[in-house]
């Protein structure tokens, strides 16, 4: 049996907001991972606003009508008691820093303590190498056109087939497709040795060769590169090539942040020669720099929803998914920080697979570029060059997120009909 409380935030008069909060019950999961991580830039940064809020100082501009103005208007605004303006703002942070915090607790343990769980079974398995197979969503359907799926290497397959009423694969099996996808699985001894050409040339190539007739290629995010270096080798397997929210300038809104990751590099040598592979805590780590207060912002706001809706559920697949990480062998690691972010190598055509360059300029088949246009973990402005290089190439920018755009609530619209239309075009 579960109970909850109700836990008064810091308030003014006349704003009086309160969080329900669960009670003690079971743990059903992880995260947000790294949850101390988290944690600890939410006090950091509750922290410094708090030691700030005395500091617009110089002693207060006592002699500044506009700053006396503006003081007063926020004390009259947060319902506070008279007083010097300087102690009205410090309250102001303050109760504003404790019930931030207080939303970000609640947040974290309604996820922690949320019912749902994934149900949906993989279907059929075409092919298999190692932990890496081949799932068939198209059973049944072997004179549909094929359309086969590249995910990422670090984030688990189902994003693609998250839940009953968010499943782009499920779904275009039912418009009368034949989806494929490529699950990679969990990177064993013989994979944390693998190279990026280990893993296209070699395991996706011949998850290619299991197809009996050509297909269209779809990859998604990182997955996408691979995708295009295997298009590029295989033409003659590859009937058209979908790249959705694929990074190819990886320093087109400058290179400052992508050289920062590649700089870390030397910090995880010792994890490489422990486990030969980089965790996924620390993957997890370096997608908090893109957005360090994102997170905490996102579960401050699931405290307010109803657990018992449609949204509440569709927030906690997405998080339970996103803290279902793969590790990265620590062959690719070095190939895609120290190449991909730190060299730019994509966009300079200087990355190569099994020696030769990935140029998507060389490409002679049907493409669709996917470049949602709210992404943070690939901005627009690294997706679209693609659809440049690309002879002929379709462009299609869905006012969508980077998940968000293949399994959020807007999915069917933003991308899956769309993408689904392309294919009918061919």
């Amino acid at each position: 049996m579960r109970c909850s409380a109700r836990c008064p935030l810091p308030t003014f008069p006349n704003r009086r907001v309160t969080i329900t909060t669960p009670g003690p019950g079971p743990l059903r999961r992880l995260g947000p991972r790294p949850l101390l991580l988290h944690l600890l830039l939410a006090m950091l940064r509750s922290s410094a606003s708090i030691a700030a809020s005395p500091a617009s100082k110089n002693g207060w501009p006592r002699s500044s009508a506009s700053f006396l103005d503006g003081a007063e208007r926020l004390r009259q605004a947060l319902g506070l008691a008279g007083g010097p303006p300087e102690q009205a703002f410090r309250r102001a942070v303050l109760a504003e820093a404790l019930r931030q915090d207080r939303e970000l607790i609640a947040g974290i343990a309604a996820y922690r303590r949320h019912p749902y769980q994934r149900t949906l079974r993989d279907p059929g398995v075409l092919w298999q190498e190692g932990d890496t197979r081949l799932l068939d969503y198209g059973t049944g359907r072997r004179n549909a056109p094929p359309v086969l799926f590249v995910p990422s290497l670090i984030n688990r397959a189902y994003v693609l087939d998250l839940s009953e009423e968010n499943s782009m694969l499920r779904w275009l099996a039912a418009s009368g497709l034949r989806p494929l996808l490529l699950d990679w699985g969990w990177p064993g001894e013989p994979e944390r040795g693998f190279t990026l050409t280990d893993y296209i040339a070699g395991r996706l190539e011949r998850a290619l060769a299991a197809l009996p007739r050509r297909f269209v290629l779809a990859g998604y995010c990182m997955g996408g590169l691979l995708a295009l270096a295997a298009a590029l080798r295989r033409p003659e397997r590859v009937r058209a090539l979908a790249l959705l929210a694929t990074p190819w300038d990886f320093h087109a809104t400058g290179a400052e942040r992508p050289m920062m990751l590649a700089r870390t590099l030397p910090l995880f040598a010792p994890l490489f020669t422990f486990g030969a592979s980089l965790p996924t805590d620390c993957l997890q780590m370096l997608f908090a720099g893109l957005d360090p207060f994102g997170v905490a912002a996102k579960y401050r706001s699931f405290s307010y929803i109803d657990p018992a809706s449609a949204r509440a559920r569709l927030f906690v697949a997405l998080e339970d998914w996103l803290n279902d990480g793969v590790p990265l062998a620590a062959p690719v690691a070095r190939e895609c920080l120290g190449g991909w972010y730190g060299a730019n190598t994509p966009a300079r055509t200087a990355w190569r697979v099994a020696g030769l360059p990935v140029d998507p300029t060389a490409l002679r088949m049907p493409a669709f570029i996917a470049a949602p246009g709210r992404d943070r973990i690939v901005p627009p402005e690294s997706a679209r060059p693609l659809a440049a290089l690309i002879p002929g190439a379709v462009l299609h920018t869905p006012a969508a997120g980077h998940i968000g755009m293949v399994a959020g609530s807007t999915a069917k619209t933003s991308l899956w009909r769309p993408f689904r239309d392309w294919i009918g075009s061919l």
